[in-house]
């Protein structure tokens, strides 16, 4: 990078390849994979890298929050999540909570007052769960009894709980679906959280009980003090990305997220940048880093947070990626739940995947090449990462369909 003279702080100028390394590296695909089992140590440094991880219930393959740390981590024990986000002893604190940063997400449970903000905002807001909870304060306290009493407990339960209040009220207020959103409009605005899952199912908990108390009941942040910190940690988990896509990590409002760029760039945190290619401004945090090389590989769910901005996949990668869940089969291009494959600094491929439980088997239904791919090395990198999955998965071997212009030759790899 070079500097372009001007203004102080001066714009230094990025080519695409080093922007590239610079999101990779920021994102942890730059440290080796542990040489042996993964522990708390590796998993609290992916989480110093992505700072969370999106929930998300499909489970065509494996679920969203378990995918991205075995495409950085390789096969790791899947306790060592549920546990750093479910349990809680006193020899095996709880690292993580749950609650709506990009989308429904686990973070470090120390963040959760960042996010009191958020909170605060959603006690008031008009949406689908507010409207039957936040005029219905009796109804409100009937829940947070039950969970007082019961919890971690799921929403039916809750609506087992209540349903002799169902017999005696006219209309049958406490339906599964009005318990649900009540539950949900607690979650939204920080009484309950998730103290446990059965299956994808959550189970609430007063939060006061899963977050500590010297967290719980920490000061209050300003909201601008707050908005501040999620954008430098977006920031530090991008590495270079323009103010949209600081944006978008948390989900923040485009006016609270531009002033907290600016303030950023002045204190020197934020180093702006102009990359070649990028129709807007860049913005590097001042500890990223941009490795001479990176090697590897790893197949990405889509729910990644190096490609879950599409747009800036796109910019970064010449990537155009689209999931295709909602696109009626006869018009998907790629399949049904694809993950692109990443090999080494590239994404070379998408694989379409499915683990078949009951018959021990990953299927590759289909397998499409980039055009500029190196095909010989990408079935043969790839072919090592789907047995390695396979194998994480507790699956027996992998199959491979007939879709895509790799499937012939992995056909004739995976053995």
């Amino acid at each position: 990078m070079s500097g372009v003279g001007g203004s102080m702080p001066a714009v230094q100028t990025m080519s695409s390849s080093v922007a590239r390394r610079t999101a990779l590296a920021a994102q942890g695909f730059a440290d080796p994979r542990p040489a042996g089992v993964a522990t708390r140590s590796h998993l609290r440094r992916t989480f110093g890298r992505t700072q969370l991880l999106q929930l998300d219930s499909v489970n065509v393959a494996v679920r969203a929050h378990y995918a991205p740390l075995f495409s950085r981590l390789g096969a790791y024990p899947a306790e060592l999540v549920d546990d750093a986000a479910w349990s809680h002893s006193a020899r095996r604190p709880r690292l993580l909570v749950e609650y709506w940063a990009h989308e429904a997400s686990l973070l470090p449970i120390e963040d959760w007052p960042l996010m009191r903000w958020r909170m605060n905002r959603y006690r008031d807001a008009p949406g689908r769960y507010w409207q039957a909870a936040a005029c219905s304060p009796d109804q409100v306290a009937d829940v947070l009894a039950v969970v007082k009493e019961r919890g971690p407990i799921g929403a039916g339960a809750i609506e087992r709980e209540l349903g002799m209040r169902t017999e005696r009220r006219r209309g049958g207020w406490w339906g599964r679906s009005d318990v649900k959103k009540v539950c949900e409009w607690l979650f939204a605005i920080g009484e309950l959280t998730t103290g446990a899952r059965r299956g994808f199912e959550r189970l609430y908990e007063l939060t006061e009980r899963v977050v500590p108390h010297h967290i719980h009941g920490a000061p209050e942040l300003d909201r601008r003090d707050a908005v501040r910190r999620l954008v430098a940690k977006s920031a530090i988990a991008l590495g270079v990305a323009t103010e949209p896509d600081l944006r978008d990590y948390y989900r923040l409002d485009p006016e609270d997220s531009r002033c907290a760029v600016a303030e950023l760039v002045e204190d020197g945190e934020l180093q702006p940048v102009s990359v070649a290619g990028w129709r807007q401004p860049g913005y590097r945090h001042v500890r990223a880093r941009a490795p001479r090389r990176i090697t590897g590989r790893a197949l990405l769910c889509p729910f990644d947070p190096l490609i879950w901005a599409r747009d800036r996949a796109e910019r970064l990668f010449g990537f155009r990626y689209r999931i295709e869940i909602y696109v009626p089969e006869p018009r998907r291009v790629h399949g049904y739940y694809v993950f692109p494959f990443l090999l080494d600094e590239d994404l070379v491929a998408r694989v379409d995947l499915k683990a078949d439980r009951a018959a021990g088997v990953l299927r590759v239904p289909g397998a499409f090449a980039e055009p500029s791919a190196e095909r010989g090395r990408v079935v043969a990198e790839l072919t090592a990462e789907l047995r390695a999955m396979a194998d994480w998965l507790g699956l027996d071997r992998v199959s491979v369909g007939e879709r895509g212009d790799l499937a012939a030759s992995l056909r004739a790899t995976v053995g």
